[in-house]
C-alpha cells in the first residue's frame, strides 16, 4: 500500500493548490506529538461531555430537544486548529462540540442544558441557543439554514472593518437544501466575503438519507454556479481536516472570497435523543465505529509513536471525565434562573 499523503502547513504554502481529488483522497495535516495529544484530548473532553448529557436528558435534567456531536469531533477540532484569535464560528443545533472546541466553559455548557442560572445564556436558551462574545462564538440556532446567512453577515462585518479575520459557518446535509443557503452564497461570492462555509454530511438528515433527499448529493459542489470552489474532506480524520482548514482560511485571508468544504463525517446517536435511529442497521454504525472512529485512529497513532503510553493516555481520560463530572455536578446544582430574568435580554 502506498504511504498516505502528508503535507505541513510550510510545505502546504508553497505547494501547487490542492484539487479536490486530492482532498477526498487523504490530503493531511503533519502533527507533531503536542498537536496530536491536543487533538486527542480536546475530541475525547467532545466525546465524554456528550455521552454525559444524553445521561442527563434520559434523567430528565435536560429538557427540550438535545442533539449530540457523537462521531463528528474531528470536523470542529480540525478546523478550530487553523484559526486564529478574532474567527468567528457560527452553526446549528447540533452545537454542543463546536461550543467546547472555541474554549467555552464545560460548567457553563452543561448549565445552559439543565436550565441553570450559571448556564452560558442564563439558563434561558438550552442546548440549541448558547452564545459568547468573549470566544466569537455566535450561536447554535435551531432554525435550520439560519446560521449561514448570519455567518455571512459576520463574514460582511470583517471585510467591512478591513480586518484579515474569517467566518465558520457550519450546517448539515438537510440545511444544504434551504433556499437560505444560496442567496448567501450569492452575495458573499458577489463581494467576496471571507466565509468558510462547512457542511458537515453525517449522511442523514434527521431521518433520511443524503440519496433520498438530494439530487446532487455532493455537497462541496454547490457553489459552482456562484464561481465559490469547493472541496470535500474525510471529515473522520482530524489531520485531514486541518490540512483543508488551513487552505479554507489562506484563502480567505488572502482576499479571494468564500470556500466550501464538505465534511464526510457520521453521527453514532440519532438526529436528536428522542430519534430511535431505526433507519439504519447497527452493523453500518458498528462498522463506522470500528473502522473510522476519529478518536481511536489519534489514539492508536500517539501509542504507535511512542508519544504516550496506553497508561497516560488512560490518565487523560481520567482528567477529561473528571471535568465532565464537575460539569454535571454543576449543572444539577446550579440554582435555576430569577422568575425576574423572564424579562431580561429581550429585544423589543
Amino acid at each position: 500500500m502506498a504511504p498516505r499523503k502528508t503535507a505541513s502547513v510550510s510545505s502546504r504554502k508553497t505547494a501547487a493548490k490542492p484539487s479536490k481529488k486530492d482532498f477526498a483522497g487523504g490530503t493531511i495535516a503533519e502533527f507533531s506529538k503536542e498537536d496530536d495529544l491536543k487533538a486527542y484530548r480536546e475530541m475525547l473532553l467532545i466525546r465524554r461531555f456528550e455521552e454525559k448529557a444524553g445521561q442527563l436528558y434520559g434523567m430528565g435534567f435536560i429538557g427540550g430537544f438535545c442533539h449530540l456531536y457523537i462521531g463528528q469531533e474531528a470536523v470542529v477540532v480540525g478546523m478550530q486548529l487553523a484559526l486564529k484569535e478574532g474567527d468567528q464560528v457560527i452553526t446549528g443545533y447540533r452545537d454542543h462540540g463546536h461550543m467546547l472546541a472555541c474554549g467555552m466553559s464545560p460548567r457553563g455548557v452543561m448549565a445552559e442544558l439543565t436550565g441553570r442560572r450559571g448556564g452560558l445564556s442564563k439558563g434561558k436558551g438550552g442546548s440549541m441557543h448558547m452564545f459568547s462574545k468573549e470566544k466569537h462564538f455566535y450561536g447554535g440556532h435551531g432554525i435550520v439554514g439560519a446560521q449561514v446567512s448570519l455567518g455571512t453577515g459576520l463574514a460582511f462585518a470583517n471585510r467591512y472593518r478591513g480586518n484579515d479575520n474569517v467566518s465558520l459557518a457550519y450546517f448539515g446535509d438537510g440545511a444544504a437544501n434551504q433556499g437560505q443557503v444560496y442567496e448567501s452564497f450569492n452575495m458573499a461570492a458577489l463581494w467576496k466575503l471571507p466565509a468558510i462555509y462547512i457542511v458537515e454530511n453525517n449522511r442523514y438528515a434527521m431521518g433520511t438519507s443524503v440519496s433520498r433527499a438530494s439530487a446532487q448529493t455532493d455537497f462541496s459542489q454547490r457553489g459552482a454556479s456562484f464561481g465559490i470552489p469547493g472541496y470535500q474532506v474525510d471529515g473522520m480524520d482530524v489531520r485531514a481536516v486541518k490540512a483543508a482548514a488551513d487552505e479554507a482560511v489562506d484563502h480567505c485571508r488572502s482576499g479571494k472570497g468564500p470556500i466550501i468544504l464538505e465534511m464526510l463525517t457520521y453521527r453514532y446517536r440519532g438526529h436528536s435523543m428522542s430519534d430511535p435511529a431505526k433507519y439504519r442497521s447497527k452493523d453500518e454504525v458498528q462498522k463506522m465505529r470500528s473502522e473510522h472512529d476519529p478518536i481511536e485512529q489519534v489514539k492508536v497513532r500517539i501509542v504507535e509513536n511512542g508519544w504516550a503510553s496506553e497508561d497516560e493516555l488512560k490518565q487523560i481520560d481520567k482528567e477529561v471525565r473528571d471535568i465532565v463530572a464537575d460539569s454535571a455536578d454543576f449543572a444539577q446544582s446550579d440554582p435555576e434562573p430569577a422568575v425576574s430574568e423572564l424579562y431580561t435580554d429581550i429585544l423589543l
